[in-house]
């Protein structure tokens, strides 16, 4: 298609796939004034669920599916000629087309390892690179300068020491996918997701005229109003249908929906209708879905029909969302924990249970039941470790697999035991409630709400509000001598203490609920029992009755729990077949394949995020070719003296030179710098597990002396007089140069430096009580102007301007830090705030460039 423009100019427009857009000679090059790459893990997250469903839809219904992406506007270089390589300047579209080469780049490393060397130089020498080219030309896709160093290690598979800037974030991102969706019984489902990469997203692809002036056209593509909604978009197309019929339909049908869902609702409400019938319809492809069935609707009374239908189904999604405007008890009860669960994915299944019984289909006690069947599904995946795996998919094709089928709650019930959709067993459960590290499973607010939902089974007379909860470990995450010489009375011989303390850390059995005011932290279990004996919590009463706290209590109260479990939530159909609870290799693999080069973690911490043992793991790493398993080492940072490279992917280099290759750094006794430690909290959030976040009380609100006073009570415990002086110094130094400080509302009291109110808040910083300052560039990556990696690295450089800190380049993404000791010493406390200072100006001069340029 072409299109004259001003000037008589043509500019062509195409539709395109991936693949044609690579293959054969060419080079996209970003232009300089463009932005850097700046995609995040929403977007990553967004992409990779996009692809997954493309590819499973592809695989049930055909190759000709398509998932539209997008545009892409390119302009043809001045030195583009019928020899040599095409290029072209990619005006608009930069982020998309970086993102898919970096996702094929990790295909092509997970292929090359997982199914053989020869998918490397296929994909390179199609997509990737130019292979017979100079080097300016060699690269297909040329970033913004920038972007380039870390573009080209990515593409070209080098190890560069360097800070973890947004390409190398998704190029890890995608690998750590790749890792956990491949499954080992399907041979070919890579295969398809990379042919669904290549042909199956399809973007326009618009190629200007020489003469144009790109920059120009840059800043109009980009300066562009507010857009309208999908559920704007169907209204419109409505009451388009209706010229007669429009005004009587919108007062008594279309207006009183509109004042019963708000513009996210009324979307949702959309989607909703449209997936009960087919599965693959995305939220963004909702609008053609639903015109393309009104498409065929013959007149107006059809219309009018289809309106009315959407203001019945609007009255059924508000109770959905607000179930306490539902009668039934039973239902009310459901509809609000699968509420609380968070997972709009089986709303469609909710509106059609819901819809059964107002079409006089099933009672309110079906209804209910089959809800109870959805819950405890949901539960005991999160207690077997497959929370997520699959559950989309399963969730949003279960209305077309029960609909015709009656009782709708033994439908659903058959539907949810057959094939490989977890729902585990109730040997299963007990297993999980063992074994697994539930504390790493699921979305911490289920984890909490589930503990909560447990204490309820308990039959106590207080109401349990989970707002007012944390979850605690008994044993805690960090052991001291009396913790560990309890956990040593029941070793058997030649057992690890190391391991038998990463089993049993992060199960079900050592995990509880507390309210705000404990603050146990890592105090023996003497003091612990104390506040559990006079907690109102049954579940720690029970605790409370045990003399010592290790692992026969732990075991034992797993197994209680698991029964409960089994009686408050029925199981599938007793034919599924019932397999034992398997490590969890996947989420191994995962975290290590987003581990950051110049980081290391250890055979302890992949043992505890997965809850296994240091023996096991090393096995594996060294049987079964794992992305960075070479990043793993022993707990005092030295290497394994029995490593070695896994059979099929031996390596030229020793492990510890592709270690300091990549910014390792190592000490004269051969062990890797421990500033450089990846912990298993922090191997946890880099694989995307949501870990307990802080809450904080309220800048300046009734609560914040009270949980000062908290802080600080806690601080003089831990900390010697000298480092509480200069830790109080630090506080009152940021308030001076126009912080705040916020407290965090869990057992240990955080202190957070606080820039700014509301919306506009930001902090630095976090002091924690138990002995650390925590830089927590996790958080500053996604808050202006700390999203960009320059800044926050000049913020690294700031806090190691600080003698005896050393935060290194590699975890710009998380969260380093240091001890509180070290503010004990007037030189290094006056560097902190320095370095605080430095922040503070930073923050203030972008607040006011982007406030005199009128940004948003």
């Amino acid at each position: 298609m072409t299109a004259p423009t001003r000037g008589h100019r043509v500019v062509h427009a195409a539709e395109t796939s991936l693949r044609e857009l690579l293959e054969g000679a060419k080079q996209y090059q970003v232009p300089l004034y463009q932005r850097t790459y700046s995609w995040k893990s929403e977007n990553f997250e967004r992409l990779w669920a996009d692809l997954v469903r493309l590819a499973e839809d592809r695989e049930a219904h055909g190759q000709a599916i398509t998932h539209f992406l997008g545009s892409m506007v390119l302009a043809p270089t001045p030195d583009v000629g019928p020899v040599g390589v095409s290029r072209y300047l990619v005006v608009d579209g930069q982020q998309r087309l970086t993102t898919l080469t970096l996702l094929l780049a990790a295909l092509r490393d997970h292929r090359a390892e997982t199914e053989g060397p020869e998918h490397r130089d296929r994909l390179n020498e199609q997509y990737l690179v130019n292979k017979w080219r100079p080097d300016s030309e060699r690269l297909k896709l040329m970033p913004t300068q920038a972007d380039r160093r870390s573009y080209r290690a990515c593409v070209e598979a080098t190890p560069v020491a360097g800070k973890a800037d947004g390409v190398r974030e998704a190029y890890r991102y995608f690998r750590g996918r790749l890792t956990d969706h491949d499954d080992p019984d399907d041979a070919l489902d890579i295969e398809r997701l990379e042919e669904a990469v290549l042909s199956g997203l399809t973007l326009v692809s618009v190629t200007t005229g020489r003469e144009d002036n790109v920059h120009r056209i840059f800043e109009s593509l980009n300066n562009t109003g507010v857009r309208l909604t999908q559920g704007d978009l169907l209204r419109n197309y409505l009451f388009m249908r209706l010229p007669t019929h429009g005004p009587r339909v919108y007062e008594t049908q279309w207006l009183p929906l509109q004042e019963r869902l708000d513009n996210d609702q009324l979307e949702l409400l959309f989607w909703l209708d449209a997936v009960q019938t087919n599965e693959s319809v995305t939220q963004r492809d909702t609008y053609q879905a639903q015109v393309a069935r009104m498409d065929r609707l013959a007149d107006e009374t059809d219309v009018e029909r289809e309106v009315e239908r959407f203001h019945r189904l609007s009255a059924l999604l508000e109770r959905i969302l607000n179930p306490e405007r539902e009668s039934d008890p039973a239902v009310r009860e459901r509809l609000g924990r699968l509420n609380a669960w968070g997972t709009t994915t089986v709303y469609p299944l909710l509106l059609h249970l819901l819809e059964r019984r107002e079409h006089g289909a099933a009672s309110s006690e079906e209804i209910a039941s089959a809800m109870l069947y959805a819950e405890s599904y949901l539960v005991r995946r999160l207690l077997t470790g497959r929370a997520t795996a699959g559950l989309n998919r399963t969730l949003l094709r279960a209305v077309p697999e029960i609909r015709d089928r009656t009782p709708a709650d033994a439908a659903l019930r058959h539907y949810l035991s057959t094939g490989r959709k977890f729902f585990a067993s109730d040997d299963q459960v007990r297993a999980g409630a063992r074994d697994v590290s539930f504390y790493y499973s699921g979305r911490a607010s289920q984890r909490k709400l589930l503990l909560t939902w447990i204490e309820q089974t308990f039959d106590n007379k207080e109401p349990v509000d989970p707002s007012l909860c944390t979850v605690e470990h008994v044993m805690p995450q960090t052991m001291t001598p009396a913790w560990q010489s309890m956990l040593r009375e029941h070793m058997e011989p030649g057992e690890n203490l190391v391991d038998v303390y990463d089993g049993l850390v992060h199960t079900l059995g050592n995990l509880t609920l507390t309210g705000y005011n404990s603050a146990l932290g890592n105090k023996p279990f003497k003091a612990k029992r104390k506040a559990y004996g006079e907690s109102g919590f049954r579940m720690n009463q029970w605790i409370a009755r045990h003399e010592v706290w290790g692992r026969p209590q732990i075991l034992e109260r797993a197994a209680n729990l698991a029964e409960r479990i089994i009686l408050q939530w029925p199981a599938p159909e007793a034919s599924m077949s019932d397999e034992p609870v398997r490590e969890s290799w996947g989420l191994m693999d995962r975290a290590l394949a987003v581990l950051p080069e110049g980081t290391w973690t250890t055979y302890s911490d992949v043992a505890r995020l997965i809850g296994s043992h240091q023996v096991p793991v090393g096995q594996r790493l060294a049987h079964h070719p794992v992305p960075n398993g070479y990043r793993v080492l022993r707990l005092d940072g030295s290497l394994s003296p029995g490593f070695s490279w896994p059979p099929g992917h031996e390596r030229s280099e020793s492990q510890r030179q592709l270690l300091e290759r990549e910014g390792v750094v190592f000490s004269s006794d051969g062990r890797a710098d421990s500033s450089q430690h990846v912990s298993a909290d922090e191997l946890a959030e880099l694989a995307g597990i949501d870990l307990p976040g802080e809450e904080l009380s309220g800048v300046g609100d009734g609560a914040v002396n009270g949980r000062r006073q908290s802080f600080l009570d806690q601080l003089a415990v831990n900390a010697d007089e000298n480092a509480v002086r200069g830790v109080i110094s630090v506080m009152d130094s940021w308030v001076s140069m126009g912080g705040a400080l916020a407290f965090g509302a869990a057992g240990e009291t955080t202190c957070f430096l606080v820039l700014g109110e509301g919306r506009d808040a930001i902090w630095p910083a976090a002091v924690y009580p138990s002995g650390k300052f925590e830089v927590v560039f996790q958080y500053l990556k996604s808050r202006p102007p700390f999203d960009d990696a320059d800044r926050r690295d000049m913020l690294r450089r700031k806090f190691n301007e600080v003698g005896g800190v050393q935060l290194p380049e590699s975890k710009l993404g998380m969260r380093p830090g240091f001890e509180l000791d070290l503010l004990a010493h007037d030189h290094a406390r006056l560097a902190v705030e320095n370095a605080l200072r430095w922040f503070v100006s930073e923050v203030m001069e972008f607040r006011l460039s982007t406030s005199a340029s009128g940004a948003p």
